[in-house]
């Protein structure tokens, strides 16, 4: 077997054998490792100027890992969080390599050597009642679309449910009769029953029903106007659309950027402030590391409010001046003299 023959090998093996077979890991993430592989493949064959199916691991060392994160950032300008993603794909499949090739242990360690870079922790944005309210009352409910759009964001906000999750649910997945609850597969094909409100229960029976849908059979829940099943893009669209409408009425909404991450924050959001404890969020959510449901509580500006409002209403009496210094002074250079004079009174 020459070098290039032996690159393909690991490949296959990498995906048939590793991620489908022992990790099991979920359609998506093969999706997503196999687009990092391809991006890698084609930007290591045009810097080494030879075609891909030529490619020797001797070839993909770690400066030329190196060189394809940077390529990331700076010419496809994808952020750290992408970046991050690309070298977690990379990592595992060194390291698959590396138990399969003994060889080539010492390349593998070293592009596993590679650290994720630090990056800020994104602001979680979520809509406020009022701006969820807006968001619905902003579809037409008069029209196909209008049905299947109202069902879908109203699903979406009880369950918390992933884009993917939703655009992969089945007629099947759904028990619509009283104990009403819906079936998610989530992320590494982790599955979880929640409960349905019976409002929702309705709205999913009549768009079903309106489609001649078997609740018994495997039919996508939510599909296009060509009758295929939504896409994630086609979730957003959904989302953006109905909130450029909503904005009319509800200009707050213009401010945020609305896409169906937002409502799964929001719903996460939402159930905080009405005392849910962060572990059965992180059950409905479908977190795996608790650390992801305990963010939700470092930005939640009305529950900081209260506390801060707790706070002063238990606290010592603070009282302001009723005439700022800056405004009894009226020449500039006195102003700075004073706040120089308390600076130096402050510590005695």
């Amino acid at each position: 077997m020459d070098a290039s023959t032996r690159l393909g090998e690991h490949v296959r093996t990498y995906f048939h054998e590793y991620l489908m077979a022992q990790r099991n890991v979920s359609p998506n993430t093969v999706l997503s490792y196999r687009d990092t592989l391809k991006l890698f493949f084609v930007f290591a064959a045009g810097r080494l100027h030879k075609p891909v199916v030529q490619l020797e691991m001797g070839d993909l060392r770690v400066e030329v890992v190196l060189a394809f994160l940077e390529h990331l950032e700076k010419e496809r300008k994808n952020g750290i969080a992408t970046r991050n993603t690309r070298l977690a794909a990379l990592h595992v499949f060194y390291r698959h390599v590396a138990a399969r090739a003994p060889d080539e242990l010492a390349l593998c360690q070293r592009v596993q050597g590679i650290p994720a870079k630090k990056t800020a922790r994104p602001e979680v944005r979520y809509l406020e009642p009022a701006e969820l309210d807006a968001l619905l009352r902003g579809i037409d409910r008069s029209a196909f679309d209008g049905r299947r759009d109202y069902a879908l964001v109203a699903l979406a906000y009880q369950t918390g449910a992933r884009v993917a999750e939703l655009v992969q649910l089945r007629a099947n997945d759904l028990q619509l009769d009283a104990p009403a609850h819906v079936r998610i597969w989530g992320k590494g094909r982790k599955e979880r029953l929640l409960p349905l409100w019976p409002k929702t229960a309705r709205l999913l029976r009549a768009w079903l029903s309106e489609r001649n849908v078997d609740l018994r059979g495997t039919a996508p829940v939510f599909i296009n106007r060509h009758g295929d099943p939504l896409t994630r893009w086609g979730v957003r669209y959904i989302l953006k659309k109905h909130a450029a409408t909503a904005s009319t009425s509800c200009p707050s909404i213009a401010g945020k950027r609305i896409h169906p991450h937002v409502i799964r924050h929001t719903t996460a959001v939402h159930m905080l402030q009405s005392g849910v404890e962060p572990n059965a969020i992180q059950d409905v959510l479908g977190h795996a590391d608790a650390k992801t449901t305990w963010r939700y509580t470092h930005f939640n500006l009305e529950m900081k409010r209260k506390a801060i409002e707790t706070c002063a209403r238990a606290g010592p009496k603070i009282r302001s001046s009723p005439v700022p210094v800056w405004r009894r002074d009226a020449d500039l250079l006195a102003q700075l003299e004073a706040l120089g004079r308390r600076d130096r009174n402050y510590g005695e």
